[in-house]
């Protein structure tokens, strides 16, 4: 019924309990999880849990925030996709949250060419990307426009920028994520946005571990929780969550091809 479009169970407080994990998606009737990778050195491990349980896929890449990594070439990007269990690129973008002091413009042109090369990887490998932006939506799509991003597509996920962002995303051809933020009292402003998307191009996550939905808020996110997000999400658009759930699936399956 529910998919999660964006998880980490890779990282060490879920995967250490996997199989509770997943009975309780099962329960939750979440059938389906896409495991994110954040950089090359977890690739490995993200891959593997696609392989061991069919009701998982995986994507590769290294996320903007992550330095002192693996920098990964386009060739070693396409080669990870090139598994039919990896459906996408990523997770991917530009994050200029914490500058810490440093210059957008001189200190973080290295953020801006890991995304270049993520970008030349979608489109070579034919695979979506999952894109992270944070305080900095215009060079986002600036270089999604300069590198020809609207020919790989895909998802802007655990959306939290301006309607104009949104609309901006999907007018490119890609599709927006919505996470348990959707539920927290202070996230009006964002229920706006969700409310002014076609439904056609909407997705929901957990983005677990983290931002775990009202009732869950302040604990360990789970696959589990994401029909909560859902459920706000059918609320925003007026119809019922089964709908949503329907909808947003299949919104699902056809960005990532799952089957």
């Amino acid at each position: 019924m529910f998919i999660d479009s964006h998880c980490h169970l890779s990282f060490p407080e879920l995967q250490s309990r996997l199989p509770e994990i997943l009975a309780e998606m099962a329960v939750a009737q979440v059938e389906q999880a896409i495991c994110i990778c954040t950089t090359m050195e977890e690739f490995p491990l993200v891959r593997s849990l696609a392989h061991q349980y069919p009701q998982l896929w995986a994507t590769v890449g290294v996320h903007p925030d992550n330095e002192d990594v693996h920098e990964p070439s386009v060739e070693e990007l396409v080669a990870g996709a090139a598994d039919p269990k990896v459906v996408a690129i990523g997770e991917t973008g530009l994050d200029y949250y914490r500058l810490n002091g440093r210059s957008i413009e001189a200190d973080m042109e290295w953020q801006r060419e890991r995304f270049r090369t993520h970008i030349r990887a979608a489109r070579q490998a034919a695979k979506p990307m999952v894109i992270h932006t944070r305080s900095s939506a215009a060079d986002t799509l600036r270089l999604l426009d300069e590198e020809g991003g609207e020919q790989a597509g895909g998802v802007f996920h655990c959306f939290a920028e301006s309607v104009e962002v949104a609309l901006a995303a999907v007018e490119r051809g890609y599709y927006v994520s919505f996470s348990g933020i959707l539920t927290f009292k202070s996230a009006q402003d964002l229920r706006d946005v969700a409310a002014a998307l076609p439904l056609e191009r909407l997705l929901i996550e957990t983005d677990s571990p983290y931002l775990a939905p009202v009732p869950y808020r302040g604990r360990t996110n789970s696959p589990a929780y994401v029909p909560h997000v859902g459920a706000a999400l059918a609320a925003v658009k007026g119809i019922s969550i089964a709908e949503l759930a329907a909808q947003t699936s299949a919104n699902c399956r056809r960005l990532f091809g799952l089957n």
